[in-house]
């Protein structure tokens, strides 16, 4: 994931915002639910990207890492749908409880940009989606950079499109949906009321975006690291919020480890798994990784 890079991630204040004031009052609404569901994975499973992942011989890549991970973040959807027999098989090679969090394809974000050409193609989307069953977790809708508030009529009309029986996280990535708070809060506003997510991405080239705004009792969080030893220390920053929003009512941790060069993917989501467990309560699955002393930081 190329989003955000940086040549030098040292200069960068990687500090996570303060909440912002209506997380806290949007986590303190009662719902029946109390426990916290967690979910950690990568962006990808392809042995191209997960370099020295996959032990040697390994034949079915998708069979492996669910062995290994309790989710996916599908990236692979965003740029075709794909036919509806690939997520059966996807399905049937994946664990009992193993989650597929994909992204919409491009066609209906990107290059129609949710024009009224644009539903046609959701609904092809979601109807060949709707094959993972209950593997499917949370669906999430990523906007070009360029997509700014004067699209704000489409977004509405989205939202009001979208079909209640799936979640989604949207994603937007133009800082003016940002810089000014009465379109900031109109924005969160509309995501609140309709239960719709809004995704937090954190990368080192873009902190105007790096808000903690909740919308709902779910953290959909896409993390970029920048293969650099701060990494780490910012992995430990979330392990500590994550932890504080669920003391007030968290109920859905779902986090996705992204690189700019993802060999060392699973290695960090080991390492934040071990500490998130430790930290919450949790019992994910540490996957087996290489040691770190046999990767060196980019």
């Amino acid at each position: 994931m190329k989003f955000g890079k940086v040549e030098h991630p040292e200069s960068i204040d990687f500090t996570l915002p303060n909440d912002h004031l209506d997380t806290e009052v949007v986590l303190a609404k009662e719902t029946l639910e109390k426990s916290t569901n967690v979910y950690v994975g990568c962006a990808k499973w392809n042995r191209q990207d997960l370099k020295n992942f996959y032990p040697r011989g390994t034949k079915d890549e998708l069979a492996y890492y669910s062995s290994q991970f309790n989710c996916i973040e599908l990236n692979a959807t965003f740029y075709r749908i794909f036919p509806s027999e690939q997520y059966t098989k996807w399905y049937d090679k994946t664990p009992d409880n193993f989650k597929f969090f994909p992204k919409i394809v491009q066609n209906v974000s990107h290059l129609r940009r949710l024009n009224d050409q644009a539903y046609p193609v959701l609904d092809e989307y979601l109807n060949v989606t709707s094959n993972l069953k209950d593997k499917l977790g949370t669906i999430f809708l990523q906007m070009h950079n360029n997509f700014g508030p004067k699209n704000w009529d489409r977004v509405v009309r989205f939202v009001e499109y979208w079909p209640k029986g799936f979640s989604l996280s949207m994603e937007f990535r133009h800082t003016d949906w940002f810089n000014d708070e009465k379109v900031a809060n109109e924005l969160y506003h509309l995501l609140e009321e309709n239960n719709i997510t809004n995704t937090l991405v954190d990368t080192a080239g873009r902190r105007d975006i790096m808000h903690m705004r909740l919308t709902n009792k779910e953290a959909f969080i896409r993390y970029v690291g920048a293969n650099h030893k701060s990494d780490y220390a910012r992995l430990d920053d979330w392990v500590e919020k994550l932890a504080t929003w669920k003391s007030r009512g968290l109920q859905d941790i779902h986090f996705f480890v992204h690189q700019n060069l993802e060999l060392e993917s699973p290695l960090l989501s080991a390492y934040f798994i071990e500490k998130l467990n430790k930290k919450i309560g949790c019992n994910l699955q540490i996957p087996k990784t290489i040691n770190k002393s046999d990767l060196k930081l980019l």
